[in-house]
């Protein structure tokens, strides 16, 4: 039942939500073709061993950055000042980059599909996985500083009060009673 009042705000959809469905239905599309020209020239069998290949391959990658990432957070949390064994002179271990997009790598070689495994093999490759890290930090840095609303600078901005009249106030609760509810015990209740 409709009360004949308009919506609240109507927000324009954004680029994204509009061509990342697309894009994706495209890839899609695309892989299965690919994958029928070569199971038209080299054999199904030989598509399928490609397929089960690149999810083992795919699984060794992602454990081993995993573990390297892992091993990375031990190490810099070992070098932290206040811990045993450190004496805080030393900086700690430069973290290695790249540990997310050699996961985001393996996860696309074990996505059954041509161009994805291709994607994925370029992701291994050191020079690009540093060249990818660079840019991905030089754009989170720029949007940050940008601070578009509904990006990044935004994500602090979570806590909202929301009035009757649709007036949205920020802020915090603030209790000037210090007590805390475990110290004054309520009776309990007889029937």
């Amino acid at each position: 039942m409709t009360t004949g009042t308009p919506p609240p705000t109507a927000r324009r959809r954004s680029r994204a939500r509009t061509f990342v469905p697309l894009a994706v239905a495209a890839w899609a599309v695309l892989e299965i073709w690919l994958l029928t020209l070569v199971a038209g020239a080299a054999g199904g069998f030989t598509v399928l061993l490609l397929l089960a290949a690149g999810v083992v391959l795919g699984a060794v990658v992602m454990k081993a950055a995993g573990r390297r990432a892992f091993r990375n957070l031990t190490e810099t949390l070992q070098q932290m000042p206040g811990q045993p064994g450190a004496d805080g002179s030393s900086p700690a271990p430069p973290s290695s980059r790249g540990n997310g997009f050699l996961m985001l790598g393996g996860l696309l070689i074990m996505i059954p599909g041509m161009i994805s495994d291709v994607a994925g093999l370029l992701l291994l490759v050191p020079p690009v996985r540093s060249a990818l890290s660079r840019y991905a930090e030089r754009s989170l840095e720029r949007r940050m500083r940008a601070g578009a609303p509904g990006g990044l600078s935004d994500a602090f901005q979570q806590a909202r009060i929301h009035r009757p009249d649709g007036k949205i106030v920020q802020g915090e609760v603030i209790r000037e009673d210090s007590s805390h509810p475990d110290e004054h015990p309520r009776p309990p209740l007889t029937p």
